[in-house]
């Protein structure tokens, strides 16, 4: 075992105020320890030469007793060991005794024959025996290590012990004061989490009388950090890879500790691929090693990269993705206008709404994959030089547009739903993925549809007829009025100018008023048609709803136009009535002379 006085355990356990042992025995005196004692190791022949005479035996004795003074820490050699005490000779006249617990609460077993340190307290008490005490040796030499610490501006060993105010209590083989601020380079909101580490710290305060110590474990920290400044300084260079402790995250990068010097690892250059936030990839104090990109000794700037430490894999992606090729990806971004699909780690590829899907309209990314969705994608275009792939995912999906042609022919009738309606019309869903336009003007052979909700509702199930088929443009153009006949080819047998009609007022205008005759054919009465006497306004003369009977003045099949006239109708009626009049005028005349006749006779 090791001589126990060169075991630093014994500076950081003694006991405040250690008791002393006592004299057990004079030298040569077995008593209840068994072997005699032997002054210094050896025998009576080989510790003092022969003498003749007893003045010459007392002078010997007391010039060997010279070198032992009361209140010094003086070596000694365990001679016995028994249950609660142990032996020592320190050279006197006397060994002494130390009660056996000091040796336990240092942590020390006794071995005999080994060398300690003890404080010689009495050379004699009342009753002629020598007092020692090991914890006041340890004691004595704890606090000569401190001091000497303290002098010399050198750190001592500890380890935390609890939490005190103000700061911690630390084990410096005393108990000494370490003060809050003076714990770290920056303040420990926890100061609980450094109990029961050891620690470094340089002795900034002492009264030895007091028995205070206080410590700095900063001042070491910052001395540690500028000597790791000087060395990381004469080695950094850029193209340097060194490790580093992540010290700090922001939403634009991380910084990092190099050693005395933080760098900035920006969050474009921690990975080839996408993060939204550099916590994805690192947390404070992970140990990362880093690439040193631009080091400028002037401002003491550093620019970090991560990702640089490997190969770009954009450098030979026209290799491993060529256009038209197939592959498999994770979806890891969503955006108004498409998702970023990983197809390996650092390269992603965008899939536009346009691309995704042959038959529907897609608003969203989202109404068609999520974010971690799997998808098969084909490659459209590779751009290595920005970085950009075109993705698509309809393309790995037959085009039903290809034989659009053979399924939907014009004037083929078909049964869909109103899925949408527009100010210019209504889209009809045929099928799944399949949609054609019912424009607004061939919902009605009526003029007056101001917007298609006025005929259909979204949803209604309706009957079509196609129009007109674009393959390359993916349209289908539908008819509604188209299914029954134009009521218009027969207005010239049905309404001749001239003829008499009755229609309803369904529309008015600024310049006269629309008057449905049936469905499907509408006449416009024009404000000048409504009176001999000018007309301001249609309102004056004619409201919605009016049950009116017209005449009609003009029919233009082409133009689908039907001029009616309230006027004329009303100067027939007039000349009409005048033309009835003057009939009955003239027959009463007729009487009267025929009757004048038969007088006569």
């Amino acid at each position: 075992m090791e001589n126990p006085t060169s075991d630093p355990g014994t500076l950081a356990t003694a006991a405040q105020g250690g008791g002393g042992g006592t004299g057990a025995s004079t030298k040569g005196v077995g008593g209840a320890w068994g072997t005699p004692g032997e002054p210094r190791g050896g025998t009576e022949s080989d510790a003092a030469p022969a003498v003749t005479s007893q003045e010459e035996m007392e002078d010997f004795y007391r010039q060997s007793l010279q070198d032992v003074e009361e209140g010094e820490v003086v070596r000694g050699r365990i001679v016995a060991v028994n249950d609660t005490e142990v032996l020592v000779d320190v050279g006197y006249k006397s060994e002494g005794t130390i009660p056996i617990e000091e040796f336990h609460r240092s942590g020390i077993v006794p071995i005999i024959d080994s060398e300690i340190e003890v404080y010689l307290e009495m050379k004699e008490d009342a009753e002629g025996l020598i007092v020692l005490s090991k914890e006041k040796a340890d004691k004595i030499k704890v606090w000569d290590v401190i001091t000497h610490a303290y002098e010399k501006g050198t750190p001592i060993e500890g380890k935390v012990v609890e939490v005190v105010k103000g700061g911690l209590a630390v084990d410096v083989g005393v108990k000494a004061f370490l003060p809050g601020s003076q714990v770290d380079l920056r303040p420990v909101k926890n100061l609980v989490s450094m109990v029961g580490q050891p620690i470094r710290a340089r002795v900034i305060k002492l009264n030895r009388r007091r028995g205070n110590v206080v410590l700095s474990r900063r001042v070491v920290l910052e001395e540690e950090r500028e000597d790791n400044r000087k060395h990381t300084l004469s080695i950094l260079q850029e193209g340097l890879v060194l490790p580093g402790v992540v010290k700090n995250i922001t939403d634009y990068g991380a910084f990092i500790d190099l050693g005395g010097i933080d760098g900035l690892l920006h969050i474009t250059d921690m990975s080839w691929g996408r993060i939204s936030h550099p916590s994805e990839m690192l947390q404070v104090g992970d140990t990362i090693e880093v690439m040193v990109l631009h080091f400028d000794r002037e401002t003491g700037r550093v620019s970090l990269g991560y990702k640089q430490r490997g190969p770009d894999p954009w450098e030979s992606v026209e290799q491993r993705f060529p256009a038209g090729s197939r592959h498999h990806g994770k979806v890891v971004s969503l955006t108004n206008y498409g998702a970023f699909i990983e197809l390996e780690n650092g390269v992603e590829g965008l899939v536009h709404v346009s691309e995704m899907s042959w038959t529907r309209r897609v608003r969203h990314p989202s109404k068609l994959v999520n974010v971690g969705d799997e998808v098969e994608v084909l490659v459209l275009d590779v751009n290595r030089a920005q970085k950009r792939i075109s993705l698509g995912m309809k393309q790995v999906e037959p085009d039903p547009w290809e034989v659009i042609e053979q399924r939907f022919q014009p004037g083929m009738r078909v049964q869909g739903k109103v899925r949408n309606l527009t100010d210019f019309g209504a889209f009809v869903e045929l099928e799944p993925g399949i949609d054609g336009l019912l424009h607004i003007s061939d919902m009605t052979w009526a003029r007056n549809v101001s917007h298609p909700s006025e005929v259909l509702k979204k949803s209604q199930a309706i009957e079509t007829v196609i129009l007109h088929v674009d393959k390359e443009a993916k349209r289908i153009s539908l008819g509604l009025k188209q299914i029954q006949p134009d009521p218009w080819d027969s207005v010239l047998q049905k309404y001749p100018v001239g003829s008499n009609v009755k229609g309803k007022v369904v529309r008015l205008a600024d310049f006269g008023a629309f008057v449905e005759l049936e469905p499907g054919v509408d006449g416009l009465l024009h404000v000048s048609q409504m009176s001999h006497r000018p007309v301001a306004r249609p309102e004056d003369i004619v409201q919605l709803g009016d049950e009116l009977t017209l005449k009609v003045i003009r029919v233009d099949p082409n133009e689908r136009r039907i001029g009616l006239s309230l006027r004329d109708l009303a100067a027939d009626l007039i000349v009409a009535e005048e033309q009835d009049q003057l009939g009955r005028r003239g027959g009463r005349r007729r009487e009267r002379d025929r009757y004048g006749d038969d007088d006569d006779e």
